[in-house]
């Protein structure tokens, strides 16, 4: 492709952040117009899916790769986290977890292809957007403008990635995996209030991206403005209505939200598996080249990634491959049909001409017709209602908010609404090492706190409340704020009646008057402002006012994100009352002591190499006691299975496996009560994070992921500070596996059911005729067969996976009329 960055579009990608592709010996030709995309001269049908490297382990990326590539993905895409990989200016990590080429060159050992969101903004929903810190901190710089400040950063951090990619031949002009780049995200979501700096940075980093030359197109997502040759792409959970912003671009889907984020006090988001398939499929049927699902696994937020502020340790987005690695069925399963469906039709979908049938009431057929064949979409976007149509003298019923496939225009492959793939029930199970959680012998120490709630003392001081970005550089969530107030008797302030006003950022304040704890507040995901307020008790001559601030993640995306604050903005005021008269004292521009981090942090009580590792104490273990470090020692989970650490009973903090952060912590925080159901989802009519909701009124996140990669066979160390007050007396580790699974079919049909690596012990439902119910409380219909739980059992019980015709000849007959369906619904214990 020389220098060129145009790409002639022939493919149709499912971007789950993974591609297929065999292995790439030589240079790679992707091209594009306003068709589809083509690579080395073919015309594909392309689906990939995102995978961020940092949120899961390096140990982990070679079994997610290959369930992506089972899935029937042909890509893997992914974000550079320009934080995580330059923390300090011209301080480079590419190690363990962030060794990028290990990952790209892993999905490219599994013959997939690559998406590379370079950005260097991310969003993400993790920590400043993927902004390193010090970025904010340097003198005249403006984030994501025409300012020469930070547009020579992010030209030596995206030159940087580019480089090192071409360095190992990634490119797939060079014979690599990697067919697309992508500078920028989203800009044009927040564009309007930079004017015409706006304009001038997107056109910059267009040229920019350009002048790097890496033989494959570059894409930016929801800039319907993009200067060529960038590709402006669509984010969203419905993406059929985009139209690319020039004829020569193929229509192409960066993002499909696969479910949600969570946030600390937010319920559980759950998208259906048959809502995820009718956006993927009316997507193709009007056009559709390439589509990415965000995320295809959403991972975990270790250490103090994770952004908002306020988003959750979890990132599992109810994604087809969950937090820990496992199938997310059905959506994994009903997504992996539909990718055979549209692969099996790549040669009418980018070359065969297009013709639409309009029958109203949001019905479509679609219709792909080459010489050599045609193929057909039938599409009912209505949410209420069935629909049958008549295409060619045959008629074809399709059920709302759903789309039928038909790769030969006469059979119906596949419906976005039949779900024909087992659903999965994931189970935790006791760690069986050792009988937890009595066997968890707990030692502790206090975090010191003298030097800054009584004396004040910090490593900085000025005249002014600093911004927490300013001050602490984000080297810790944890910044003291530190004054002093001299009170005379005639200080017209001096009252009995008195309070301490802040005014905070929304994040979480912790309070302490001449050395005595006085409250704490926070808010929650969105809110950016606070204000808390306590009465106080002074006393003539020295006050001393120690404040600390603890962050839940910065802001990570909106216009001028980086400039919202965090920490404590002021003014803060001391409040006097006289009868109906107020009377405030600002301290705002008072001298101010700060101190970064704790000392606990400081002395790193969570290493074993700390020096400070001796002085533990196992006696007299308090519990509900604020600023508090606990440790344990306990053996490692038996078998393979995905390890959890149960955090029932703790407040909020931070825990550690062995050195490893494995995030913030905070059970204590309960979800909203309102606006769950107990009724299933309805797959039907437009989806919003806020439809398909659970886990109202439980805590947030209870259960933390552990990777196998940070415990040691034998003896393991677990250590965690204590910032509210908790008991660690019902903490444990668990395991993650398969509990259960269920399928059903009609006549005709197949069902397989398995249970992922371990034997299917029990059927404990099985009915052929007209059961009823869902997952875990079906029930027997009016009719059906009565040899049908017999020979289910003899088929599947002690097998790891078990096929089941669903037929009557395999089955037995059913005493059911004939105006009955004959389904078979099977449940399966593990």
């Amino acid at each position: 492709m020389g220098s060129s960055s145009r790409f002639n579009c022939c493919a149709i990608l499912f971007c789950f952040t993974f591609l297929t592709l065999n292995l790439f010996a030589s240079a790679t030709i992707v091209s594009h117009d306003g068709r589809a995309i083509t690579i080395d001269g073919k015309r594909r049908v392309l689906l990939s899916g995102s995978i961020h490297y940092p949120r899961s382990t390096a140990e982990m990326w070679p079994d997610l790769i290959k369930k992506s590539k089972e899935g029937g993905l042909d890509a893997i895409e992914t974000y550079v986290f320009w934080n995580a990989h330059e923390p300090t200016r011209r301080q480079y990590d590419f190690s363990g977890n962030l060794d990028l080429v290990r990952f790209i060159k892993t999905v490219q050992a599994e013959g997939l292809y690559v998406v590379l969101r370079i950005g260097p903004y991310v969003c993400a929903e993790w920590n400043y957007g993927g902004f390193p810190v010090w970025l904010h901190n340097m003198p005249g710089i403006e984030l994501r403008t025409a300012n020469d400040v930070f547009m020579n950063e992010m030209q030596n951090f995206t030159t940087l990635i580019v480089d090192m990619m071409k360095q190992e031949n990634l490119f797939a002009s060079q014979g690599g995996p990697i067919i697309i780049a992508q500078i920028e995200n989203e800009y044009g979501n927040v564009m309007s209030p930079y004017g015409a700096a706006g304009k001038a940075y997107l056109d910059w980093c267009a040229n920019m991206a350009d002048s790097l030359h890496v033989g494959v197109p570059w894409i930016m997502c929801q800039q319907s403005d993009a200067p060529e040759p960038m590709i402006n792409t669509c984010n969203g959970w419905y993406c059929d209505s985009f139209t690319p912003n020039s004829p020569n671009s193929p229509k192409m889907w960066t993002e499909n939200w696969t479910g949600w984020f969570k946030s600390w006090g937010g319920k559980d988001p759950h998208r259906t598996a048959e809502d995820v398939a009718f956006s993927v499929a009316r997507f193709f049927q009007t056009g559709g080249t390439f589509q990415n699902y965000y995320m295809y696994h959403g991972g975990t937020n270790f250490g103090r990634t994770a952004g908002g502020p306020y988003i959750t340790t979890s990132y599992d987005y109810d994604a087809p491959l969950d937090e820990f690695g496992n199938l997310n069925q059905p959506k994994w399963g009903h997504l992996k049909q539909l990718h055979e469906v549209l692969h099996s039709m790549e040669e009418t979908l980018t070359h065969g001409n297009i013709s639409t049938i309009d029958y109203h009431n949001s019905v479509t057929a679609t219709i792909y017709a080459t010489e050599k064949g045609s193929s057909c979409f039938l599409g009912n976007a209505n949410s209420t209602s069935d629909a049958t149509i008549d295409l060619h003298g045959t008629e074809y019923t399709v059920p709302a908010w759903s789309v039928s496939i038909l790769p030969d225009c006469q059979n119906v492959a596949y419906n976005t609404a039949k779900v024909k793939t087992q659903t999965s029930v994931m189970i935790k199970k006791k760690n069986q090492a050792e009988d937890e959680p009595s066997s968890l012998k707990w030692s502790w120490r206090p975090e010191n706190t003298d030097r800054t709630v009584i004396l004040g003392k910090g490593h900085v001081q000025t005249s002014q409340l600093l911004d927490q970005k300013a001050a602490a550089n984000d080297a810790s969530d944890y910044l003291w704020y530190m004054t002093s107030v001299h009170l005379k008797k005639d200080d017209p302030i001096w009252s009995r009646d008195m309070s301490l006003r802040v005014n905070g950022s929304g994040q979480i304040l912790h309070a302490y008057v001449n050395g005595k704890y006085l409250g704490s507040q926070w808010a929650k995901y969105g809110v950016f402002s606070d204000v808390f307020e306590k009465n106080i008790k002074l006393k003539l001559g020295h006050n001393q006012i120690s404040l600390l601030s603890s962050t839940v993640g910065l802001a990570n995306y909106g216009p001028k994100f980086d400039l919202i604050q965090a920490g404590i903005p002021g003014p803060v005021e001391l409040v006097g009352r006289k009868g109906d008269e107020s009377i405030i004292k600002d301290l705002s521009a008072h001298k101010w002591s700060y101190k970064v981090g704790l000392h606990g942090l400081e002395n790193k009580l969570y290493s074993l190499d700390s020096p400070q590792a001796s002085k533990w104490q196992e006696h007299d273990l308090p519990t509900n006691r604020m600023m508090t470090w606990y440790k344990t020692t306990f053996k490692a989970p038996l078998g393979k299975d995905p390890v959890v650490l149960d955090m029932d009973g703790m407040g909020k903090g931070v825990a550690w496996v062995n050195g490893h952060s494995i995030g913030r912590y905070w059970p204590s925080f309960v979800a909203e009560e309102e606006g769950c159901s107990i009724e299933a989802c309805d797959y039907r009519g437009p989806y919003d994070n806020n439809k398909c909701v659970t886990n109202c009124g439980k805590p947030t996140q209870r259960w933390y992921h552990v990777p196998r990669s940070f415990i040691e066979n034998d003896v393991n160390t677990l250590i965690l500070f204590e910032e509210f007050g908790g008991n660690p007396a019902r903490v444990n580790f668990q395991t993650i596996t398969v509990g259960s699974v269920s399928g059903s079919g009609i006549e005709g049909d197949t069902i397989e059911l398995s249970c992922q690596g371990q034997p299917i012990s029990a059927i404990e439902f099985a009915s052929f005729g007209d059961p009823q119910g869902t997952t875990g409380s079906f029930v027997k219909g009016t009719c059906e067969s009565k040899d049908a739980l017999s020979i289910i059992q003899k088929a599947c019980v002690g097998q790891e996976t078990c096929k089941i015709e669903v037929s009557k000849d395999v089955l037995g007959s059913t005493n059911c009329d004939s105006s009955i369906v004959n389904t078979l619904i099977v449940e399966a214990l593990c």
